[in-house]
């Protein structure tokens, strides 16, 4: 793989001296080595600065080929092959991007000779992407969602290290039977459970209500919990070859003094559902829940999420969901109730159906 620009060759450097402190991983000890996919996205792990002291930079500017040279170590734990899937970064993900990344994956996890896959993928709306593929995509093989929190060239860029331990998740026997998982920061998390908590730090990612479901430590892989019994890993709700297109859903958040102009303007929109982002148990003003009312009653499914970052929202809690025909989101924060409801609503329109997804999906 020819790096042929000044600026990924000055990646490849600064890169190569984080890389020279990783170890070849003692834990693959068998004579065939995992065959792991990176199926390449964009993100922070692929931005670079015009000035290695500024906080800013550009994300997606690194293509796959650029991500796996700067870790050379990766030929030791795997063999590795990659492809640039697309190149943005997240904040700028949308439907269409989770539907093609989504097909793509589910190609590759019927591919013959692979044993696992690698996303690489920008921290903003990881936890949204991952959860997508989890809810569509079936997943007899490992995919691990990683990324970084610092650009390829800043000082101290924790990206080779995560791309480092993802690939080894991914290739390892212990993560099998896992799903979608985000390895960040040495954790390894379900993609059911993991939130972005930081903007900056490195540590950003964490299950809030759960925990991590494995560690891993230059390689060293230990998954315990959820999915150390090595049973198979979920089917997906709606296989992704049955969705042509997703139902809108938006979120509204709530605050002191909120009014119902949102809520109006959301259902004058198109869509067909909306998740709120309450205060405490997922509360809201009188006025925005009159105009919950009204958006109910034309049909618009209503779930209620808390603004709060750890904690479920409980049915019939703070407001009496079966006399408003309601659904509570349980565990799940505003971010991943969107996904859950959007992938929900092409089964079925029926609420307690519905509910019934957010307590057990």
């Amino acid at each position: 793989m020819a790096i042929n620009s000044p600026l990924a060759t000055q990646v490849l450097m600064i890169s190569l001296v984080f890389a020279s402190t990783l170890p070849a991983a003692g834990w693959c000890a068998e004579s065939v080595k995992p065959n792991v996919f990176i199926a390449a996205t964009g993100g922070t792990i692929a931005g670079t600065q015009a000035n290695v002291e500024q906080h800013g930079y550009t994300a997606g500017q690194l293509g796959v080929a650029s991500l796996i040279a700067a870790v050379p170590q990766l030929k030791d734990i795997a063999a590795v092959t990659g492809e640039q899937v697309m190149n943005i970064p997240s904040q700028d993900m949308n439907d269409a991007a989770w539907l093609k990344l989504a097909r793509r994956l589910e190609e590759l996890e019927h591919s013959a000779g692979l044993d696992g896959i690698v996303v690489t993928h920008g921290t903003d709306t990881m936890e949204e992407t991952s959860m997508f593929v989890a809810l569509t995509v079936d997943t007899p093989k490992p995919i691990v969602f990683t990324g970084s929190m610092r650009p390829a060239t800043a000082v101290s860029a924790d990206g080779p290290m995560n791309l480092y331990n993802a690939v080894a998740v991914a290739g390892s026997a212990a993560a099998r039977s896992c799903g979608v998982m985000v390895a960040f920061n040495d954790q390894i998390h379900s993609a059911r459970y993991v939130y972005k908590t930081n903007t900056t730090r490195p540590d950003a990612f964490q299950s809030v209500d759960r925990g991590p479901i494995g560690t891993v430590d230059t390689g060293q892989v230990d998954i315990f919990g959820v999915c150390a019994a090595g049973t198979a890993s979920p089917a997906p709700k709606v296989p992704i070859a049955d969705i042509h297109e997703l139902p809108k859903v938006e979120i509204i958040y709530a605050y002191a003094g909120m009014g119902r102009d949102l809520i109006d303007a959301a259902v004058h929109a198109g869509a067909k559902g909306l998740v709120i982002a309450g205060v405490g148990d997922g509360n809201i003003t009188n006025e925005a829940l009159a105009g919950l009312r009204d958006a109910r009653a034309k049909g618009t499914v209503i779930v209620r999420s808390t603004r709060v970052v750890s904690g479920f929202t409980l049915r019939n809690a703070e407001v009496n969901d079966d006399t408003e025909g309601f659904v509570a989101s349980s565990e799940f924060k505003p971010s991943k109730a969107r996904v859950v409801l959007q992938i929900a609503l092409l089964k079925t329109s029926s609420l307690s159906e519905i509910q019934k997804y957010f307590d057990t999906w």
